[in-house]
């Protein structure tokens, strides 16, 4: 192909007017890629030489701190402890930075996070004049190179006790050692999950020396615990407090005592995420089983609301199990309330089925006993502010024309059974005569068997009637053991949730965290210019 584009002079139409023919055209193209080679080599040995000469000036420019050091690093032993006698004491002051809570991770009782330690001791090995030294009063030399206190995390979860990061560190004139290496730790922290996920943390982070017993190093504590002016917020946790203390303790390896700096961190959870993620999901599912009391028998989906809300708060329950932590020291709150909830709709899916049952009871298979009657029709109702059955007056006012007519019927057969004997009667005598028992045999029998099933007639419409009725009683008893349990389960529902959320001692903690009002970059005071434009 063709070497780079190159571009046209304005006005021109075609890069052939200028440069001829194409072969042309592709040589200069060419030629012009060769010199552009050439210049990019130049350049590049150019800027080395440059870089060379600057690094060479930047020796050359400060020969006192380069005398300085070969002095300091001359007879200097980093192995060997900076004392003038073995028996003197030598005090590391410590402290730590917190820069950021990486995570706390319930399952595994670790917390990792992110901190500026930040040492400091005297060195008598490392002392100099600064007028001896064109007035140099500090130097900075790698961490490798000098005595470093073996202070490691006691607590510790992956194996790496110590600082791992050598930065380097900062030597005065007077001997004073500043170290402030950054390091990420997990250190081990029993989870209290009593009061999940409204629940407190009380974690440390325990540092010691781990050869030097108390009568060679003293560990001294810094004024504050732990700084956060450097802390970044976290989504999950508000720091509450974070004291330090000095603590002496003896192990059963040695006999000295070894003194620790223990810095404590209290966490509070922030409950936003659970609450609308896991609790307001299962008070809906609790409402769900309170409401199954009121839909009606006849509609045929009281047994399917309940087994399918039963079925979901099962998945639920798996969904929540990669979430609550797996601990058998205690049960969290929130495990407390799924399983009170679980009962509740078990419950629910029992006495559905009870009313059901007592819904459909007939008399044909079920006598209903007094005391049935008593208590769900007579007492219970006006407990409970229902009305009473309204079946019975519509049965004796605007029923159906059979059940309307049912009296007159009765009394018509009455009639009818009257006159059909004295038609008998009148009708015997005369044929006494002529054909005796013809008529008496036929005439009285006919009107027999219409009396008969006259009666007969009457008799199913007043036993229809009373099944009719002891149907709608059932009917009825089941709708006031429903109206029953509806109380009963409202009530349930809402004394347990609160009796088991309101457990937790931090909904009526009113302190404010202190990460908030102590982090610089949570006040917008330690963040780039530009974030703010």
């Amino acid at each position: 192909g063709a070497g780079p584009p190159i571009a046209l002079e304005r006005g021109s139409l075609h890069p052939r007017r200028r440069y001829g023919s194409p072969a042309r055209l592709l040589w200069r193209g060419r030629s012009r890629d060769t010199s552009d080679e050439g210049l990019t080599t130049a350049g590049m040995w150019r800027s080395l030489v440059l870089l060379g000469l600057c690094c060479w000036g930047m020796v050359l420019g400060n020969p006192d701190a380069k005398r300085l050091y070969d002095d300091l690093m001359s007879s200097y032993n980093r192995l060997i402890r900076p004392v003038s006698n073995n028996s003197d004491t030598l005090t590391v002051k410590m402290g730590l930075k917190l820069s950021q809570l990486i995570d706390v991770n319930l399952k595994n009782q670790i917390m990792t996070t992110n901190v500026w330690v930040n040492q400091e001791w005297s060195d008598h090995k490392l002392k100099w004049d600064p007028d001896e030294y064109g007035g140099v009063r500090q130097l900075y030399v790698p961490a490798e190179q000098i005595w470093l206190p073996d202070i490691v995390l006691y607590n510790n979860a992956d194996g790496n006790y110590e600082v791992t990061i050598m930065t380097k560190a900062i030597i005065h004139s007077d001997g004073k050692v500043v170290w402030n290496p950054p390091a990420i730790y997990k250190s081990s922290c029993q989870i209290d999950v009593q009061y999940f996920p409204f629940d407190k943390q009380d974690c440390f982070m325990k540092f010691g020396s781990w050869t030097y017993d108390k009568e060679i190093p003293d560990n001294d504590t810094v004024p504050i615990g732990m700084d956060l002016s450097e802390f970044y917020l976290s989504v999950e946790w508000d720091i509450m407090a974070v004291p330090a203390h000095r603590r002496v303790r003896h192990y059963s390896c040695c006999i000295e005592p070894y003194p620790d700096i223990t810095f404590n961190i209290t966490l509070r959870r922030k409950t936003l995420f659970y609450t609308v993620n896991l609790i307001i999901p299962c008070l809906g599912i609790s409402g769900l089983s309170v409401l199954v009391f009121y839909l009606p028998s006849d509609s045929g989906e009281k047994v399917s609301l309940s087994v399918s809300i039963l079925l979901s708060l099962t998945f639920f329950f798996l969904v929540l199990s990669e979430i609550i932590p797996s601990t058998s020291l205690a049960m969290p709150l929130l495990g407390k309330y799924l399983v009170f909830t679980l009962i509740l709709v078990t419950l629910s899916v029992i006495v559905t089925i009870a009313v059901l049952n007592v819904h459909f009871r007939s008399p044909s298979t079920h006598r209903m006993a007094p005391w049935v009657r008593r208590i769900f029709i007579r007492l219970l109702p006006r407990i409970l502010l229902m009305r009473p059955p309204q079946y019975k007056i519509e049965t004796d006012t605007a029923a159906s024309p059979p059940l309307q007519h049912e009296g007159y019927i009765k009394e018509q057969v009455a009639n009818s059974t009257a006159v059909a004997r004295r038609m008998s009667e009148e009708m015997v005598i005369p044929d006494l005569e002529s054909s005796p028992g013809i008529v008496e045999k036929r005439l009285p029998r006919q009107i027999e068997r219409a009396i008969h099933n006259a009666m007969f007639i009457a008799q199913h419409i007043d036993n229809k009637d009373d099944f009719e009725s002891i149907k709608e009683d059932w009917k009825y008893v089941a709708m006031v053991i429903d109206r029953l349990f509806l109380y009963i389960f409202t009530f349930a529902c809402i004394v347990g949730t609160l009796g088991i959320f309101l457990q937790a001692p931090s909904l009526y903690d009113p302190k404010k965290p202190i990460d908030v009002t102590l982090s610089k970059v949570a006040l917008g005071q330690d963040m780039p210019d530009t974030l703010f434009e």
